[in-house]
């Protein structure tokens, strides 16, 4: 019998993570319960900010719960399912945030799109800015599967201009939106080519998604590491049990998801700030685990998996949150406005024309990493002096 067997889930299910999840079923439970005495429309902006903090706190710890049980089934299972998983329930958290918001009194016409660039700016200028300088920093030039990378620059360049830029350009139809049949082709149209690239992704494709061998004459697509995580025996039970987990750990953040909502827009508008950073916090509390996992990958030299976090976090945003907005305002009735200001559409043009020219090539470069980051650095001056 092996050590893991004779401490039966322990190793998979460790007291830190009983804890965590003590603690956050506790908050759901306390706020189920009381929250309507903690927090309404005419309570003061002490009791606001201290309803904020248990929220954001709870969510966040909740967040990196799922990042730690998906980043554990990214090793069972190997890239790039593995980065998928952790990709895939991360948008879950933003999906379900947005959606609370729409669902929420009030109107929130641009909350979609406000979060999906945020998450662009986010992700493909900050985070990967860090992942090149302190990756090249640290190893100097480091390689990655070009061919891999530049796809999803392409699906990025469809997906966001077909969802964010082509509404403003529809003749007959309000500033930004899309008529019903727009709606539901568009929102069609996106879940199919996302499950097209998916599975390429997946299948044939796979070794486009995969860390080449540093220094080949020729590209190896399983490096040392990925061999091993391929052939390492899988334990169904424990990814069982991790699932259940990272299920587990996703719940609370779909109940509490309603009175996060709810804090953030009386906060905004108590405080007079611009509206967009709605969708600025949505993002940074979605994608803060995911971010940090991202950077740790590129400094042990996992470039490859950095770029997949990334570039596959924003392609799954467009892919999953598109239609799930479009569908809830069909249901809802309430206006979606998707098309993006002049301003925002410069960004986006920089943005992608800035990540195809970094990834041209096979190798990274420090200054790479300092001009995306000087990209994001604008766009936070254009919030508060657009």
């Amino acid at each position: 019998m092996s050590v893991n067997q004779s401490r039966g889930l322990t190793p998979v299910f460790p007291t830190s993570t009983r804890i965590r999840l003590a603690i956050i079923w506790l908050v759901v439970a306390i706020f189920y319960f009381f929250g309507d005495s903690f927090f309404n429309e005419n309570s003061s902006t002490t009791a606001a900010v201290f309803v904020f903090i248990a929220l954001l706190g709870t969510i966040v710890t909740a967040s990196f719960g799922v990042v730690k049980e998906a980043d554990e089934l990214a090793i069972k299972l190997g890239e790039p399912y593995g980065t998928l998983i952790l990709t895939l329930s991360i948008l879950a958290i933003e999906v379900i945030l947005i959606a609370a918001v729409m669902l929420g009194p009030g109107e929130f016409p641009t909350i979609g799109k406000d979060s999906i660039f945020s998450v662009m700016m986010i992700i493909m200028n900050l985070v990967v800015g860090l992942c090149i300088l302190l990756g090249s920093l640290k190893h100097g030039e480091q390689e990655y599967n070009a061919q891999g990378t530049l796809t999803y620059i392409s699906m990025i360049v469809l997906l966001g201009g077909m969802s964010l830029i082509l509404p403003n350009t529809i003749i007959g139809m309000g500033s930004g939106t899309f008529s019903t049949g727009q709606a539901i082709f568009i929102s069609a149209l996106v879940v199919v080519i996302y499950g097209v690239f998916l599975i390429f992704q997946m299948s044939s494709y796979r070794h486009l998604y995969l860390q080449p061998q540093k220094g080949a004459m020729e590209i190896h697509f399983f490096s040392t590491k990925e061999s091993r995580k391929e052939t390492a025996p899988r334990n169904n039970q424990e990814i069982l049990i991790r699932s259940m987990v990272l299920i587990a750990m996703i719940l609370p953040i779909v109940l509490l998801s309603h009175n996060m909502a709810a804090v953030v827009d009386y906060g905004i508008k108590a405080a007079e700030l611009p509206p967009f950073l709605g969708g600025v916090l949505i993002a940074i509390i979605v994608f803060t685990p995911e971010s940090i996992t991202a950077v740790k990958a590129a400094l042990n030299n996992e470039t490859q998996r950095a770029i997949n976090l990334c570039h596959g976090a924003f392609v799954c945003t467009v892919g999953l949150t598109v239609p799930a907005v479009l569908i809830i305002g069909l249901i809802t009735g309430k206006t979606v406005i998707f098309g993006i200001s002049p301003t925002e559409t410069v960004l986006f043009l920089i943005t992608v024309g800035l990540s195809a020219l970094t990834f041209l090539g096979k190798r990274t470069t420090p200054v790479s990493g300092i001009m995306h980051m000087t990209l994001f650095a604008l766009f936070i001056m254009l919030i508060f002096n657009p």
